[in-house]
């Protein structure tokens, strides 16, 4: 695994495909493994890097003060690390937050960008569905925690549709979980986290979507976003959740990639 050193730990990151590159930055569990249902499709056309958040998956972290602009200087640090000038990215969740950071302090480096199943700043039931996330981790542990987290990513019929399934997905959240003190810290970084009054700074082409059944982080969010970005577009998948491009992946990359090309 190649890994880059930052002043608080080391990044573990993977690179794969040919073509222009392509950023993918992750949401809250921080996992580069997040994405490889999409791979086949995404390396046939760009250089797709993936990585882990520091203190999450593979990383070695220091990091105690956990940020959303700290995981946004972490993707610019691996862009120069890697000798890319401009890529183009797709963020899901808080990889979209990242995504709206990037867009607006340092627009030159990107090329176009899909904000995926994000959000701009606080909103009362993304604060309630977070804070009871946290109350669950710090209360039961992070096993309860876990077991949990499909209910606010997937729709409940995916969830029904397979058992194996879903006790394969909850036992892998549970066998690569970060300390709880750290996923705990990293969701007061979401908590903390409002670039609405930066939204019409960002100066990219930008694809915002959202899953029309996402619990997470809703439609009126992602709404939000696009009307305040510059030129932005809105698209809407009919079902998948907050975690769509694993539910529903074939729609997720008509979509994503009908704005890349």
């Amino acid at each position: 695994m190649p890994t880059l050193d930052r002043p608080d730990g080391a990044l573990v990151y993977d690179v794969a495909g040919s073509g222009p590159p392509l950023m993918l930055v992750t949401g809250l569990g921080g996992s580069r493994h997040y994405w490889a249902n999409l791979l086949p499709a995404l390396t046939a056309r760009f250089t797709v890097v993936t990585h882990d958040h520091m203190g999450t998956g593979d990383t070695t972290s220091r990091r105690t003060h956990h940020t959303v602009e700290a995981l946004a200087a972490d993707v610019l640090a691996l862009m120069d690390h890697l000798g890319f000038a401009t890529a183009d990215l797709i963020g899901h969740s808080t990889g979209a937050a990242v995504g709206q950071i990037l867009g607006a302090d340092a627009p030159h480096r990107l090329g176009r960008m899909v904000l995926f199943a994000g959000w701009a700043g606080p909103d009362p039931h993304f604060d309630l569905c977070f804070r009871v996330r946290k109350e669950l981790l710090l209360a039961a542990g992070p096993q309860a925690y876990h077991r949990a987290t499909p209910l606010f990513l997937y729709p409940p019929r995916w969830i029904g549709a397979d058992q194996a399934r879903l006790d394969a997905l909850i036992a892998t959240m549970i066998a690569t979980s970060p300390p709880a003190q750290t996923m705990a810290a990293r969701i007061d970084m979401l908590l903390a986290f409002d670039r609405r009054a930066q939204l019409p700074q960002i100066q990219v082409p930008t694809l915002v979507l959202v899953a029309d059944d996402d619990q997470l982080t809703p439609l009126h969010l992602s709404q939000e976003m696009a009307a305040a970005i510059p030129g932005a577009r809105l698209a809407r998948l009919a079902w998948g959740a907050h975690a769509a491009s694993q539910t529903d992946p074939d729609a997720f990359l008509a979509a994503a990639l009908d704005m890349l090309a």
